[in-house]
């Protein structure tokens, strides 16, 4: 079974069996992000930590390392992350069914800086695989003030949009906020995409205090702003959102990298949508541009 809803050929993923969940309860009043309690809490494999730029070796080496500083009485260690990240959550029904705006139903959730704070929030907000359908969640950058297409920091970029068969959406979705969040698209404006996710070069950056190339200019924002994923009733849409729409050839970097840190089949059909067409059809994903470009061997 293909993990893509546009897969054209087989699927290079092994085939998992979809989690049978029912859908985030919501309290009354304003939306809130689905928590989870810790019986619901799946048991999910943590091995994501060469996602990141620091260099831990595994999420759980870093909490034993806390645990040592405060037997040792120091404070727990702390594994930052280069960027500030804010976690938002949409949803286009309120708990008593009735529609409401986009800009409505946007709640800010929390922010977070460090590789600890990540897996914090991470591990407490309910799966996608448990939301209700027109609910969306949103990771992007604190210099975002709103995660708008309108947002002066958005509104000349766009995003690569990639649709998902129902059942699969909790692995990508995490898969994709540890490539953001851990700064695997940073190389993207300035060189080429690396040959895998797993190559440690920026990495090594970090482990010896060294600026990235790209951050050499303090006044340069990323080129990724952040990323969605959208839960819809016969499929589950995740988008990674760039800066620069005009630039091609970051746009095809990042394209390459999204395909190799998911493990995107080559033959799987990419979309994108920059967020001026966006402004003029009031939609995010309707007549978006299709992308048949096969990753390159």
């Amino acid at each position: 079974m293909s993990y893509f809803s546009n897969h054209s050929s087989q699927s290079r993923f092994l085939a998992i069996s979809a989690s049978s969940s029912s859908p985030a309860a919501l309290s009354s009043g304003s939306p809130q992000a689905p928590v989870q309690t810790q019986s619901q809490q799946p048991q999910r494999a943590r091995a994501t930590s060469k996602h990141f730029s620091t260099s831990v070796e595994a999420h759980a080496h870093a909490r034993e390392e806390g645990r040592e500083d405060e037997e040792r009485g120091g404070s727990p260690t702390v594994h930052p992350l280069r960027n500030t990240w804010v976690f938002w959550f949409r949803q286009q029904r309120t708990p008593g069914n009735k529609i409401i705006s986009y800009e409505e139903g946007i709640k800010r959730v929390a922010a977070f800086s460090s590789v600890e704070s990540f897996w914090a929030l991470h591990t407490h907000v309910a799966p996608p695989s448990q939301l209700a359908p027109t609910t969306d969640y949103l990771l992007f950058h604190a210099g975002v003030a709103r995660p708008v297409w309108e947002d002066p920091v958005n509104i000349t970029g766009g995003k690569w949009i990639v649709r998902l068969r129902k059942g699969v959406a909790d692995r990508v979705w995490e898969g994709l906020l540890c490539a953001v969040v851990g700064d695997m698209f940073a190389g993207c404006r300035d060189a080429p995409p690396r040959d895998s996710w797993e190559d440690g070069s920026d990495a090594s950056h970090a482990a010896n205090g060294d600026a990235h190339p790209d951050e050499a200019d303090a006044d340069t924002f990323p080129e990724i702003c952040g990323c969605t994923i959208s839960v819809r009733q016969s499929e589950d849409i995740v988008s990674l959102w760039n800066r620069v729409d005009q630039d091609v050839q970051v746009r095809e970097r990042i394209r390459d990298t999204l395909r190799l840190v998911l493990n995107i089949p080559a033959s799987t059909i990419m979309e994108y949508k920059s967020n001026n067409d966006s402004m003029q059809d009031k939609s995010s994903f309707r007549n978006s541009a299709i992308d048949r470009t096969s990753l390159a061997a």
